[in-house]
């Protein structure tokens, strides 16, 4: 049967991590976030590269067949800060049984009917993950988040806390750098490839910076990819790590 639900759960487990005034920024995007040329263009584009980290990810984790179409059946994933589900609903293709979290509810008003649409079975629930009760998962996934939540460190100790004995995480999120600001601040949101306000440039992490926060909720943070740019190849895995990166962690 196919179920997009959205679930209003509320049991508090930690401290707030939401900044009111970021969630009713994307809350705004969020009747526009499928349309791969509206407001979200940039992760439509993103979003491959993404999904290409986190299926290698996958696979080395859980030594699976890179062939394989649907390496997470059997087993549970969490996306906090989901948006409208643009990684939730590939992480259900690949076989999981899917949760996202989202501090703006017109985000999973607008993740959930997608899913229906595309016939998805997806829980989503609007709420922050410090003050949700939502059990452990096999992967728990965070994309473009910790730079704009309000308690980086309370953050991360909430996304220790859904991971399973054995799982894996996967974080992305921009480098605080002077090409970042220079770039992700100054000249996509000049120009609207991303949109006004979106990023502040003081919030972004560096590689050194997460590392030490994981290390402090008990997890171990592999090598970081970055996501670069060039004309030739658009968006692209790299080992330039200057505007975007990648991890995985996993308990220490």
């Amino acid at each position: 049967m196919v179920d997009a639900t959205i679930s209003g759960e509320t049991n508090s487990t930690g401290g707030q991590t939401i900044r009111p005034d970021e969630a009713e920024h994307f809350g705004a995007l969020a009747q526009d976030w499928w349309d791969p040329k509206g407001s979200s263009a940039m992760l439509h584009r993103l979003n491959p590269v993404r999904l290409a980290f986190v299926r290698e990810a996958i696979d080395a984790h859980w030594q699976g067949d890179p062939r394989g179409a649907r390496p997470l059946a059997g087993r549970s994933a969490i996306d906090v800060g989901c948006g409208a589900g643009l990684l939730c609903e590939p992480l259900a293709r690949l076989g999981a049984a899917v949760t996202g979290v989202d501090a703006a509810p017109e985000n999973v008003a607008a993740a959930a009917s997608h899913a229906r649409g595309a016939g998805l079975d997806i829980r989503y629930v609007a709420g922050d993950i410090a003050a949700l009760d939502l059990g452990t998962f096999d992967l728990v996934t965070s994309m473009e988040v910790i730079e704009h939540v309000a308690d980086k460190r309370a953050f991360l100790a909430a996304l220790a806390e859904r991971l399973a004995p054995g799982g894996l995480m996967i974080l992305s999120t921009p480098n605080r750098t002077a090409r970042s600001r220079m770039v992700l601040v100054g000249a996509a949101e000049a120009v609207g490839a991303i949109p006004r306000g979106t990023h502040h440039w003081e919030d972004f992490v560096t590689p050194d910076e997460l590392r030490g926060l994981l290390a402090e909720a008990g997890l171990a943070m592999g090598e970081p990819r970055g996501i670069a740019f060039s004309p030739g190849k658009g968006l692209h895995l790299s080992d330039d790590l200057a505007l975007n990166y990648l991890v995985t962690a996993r308990r220490a």
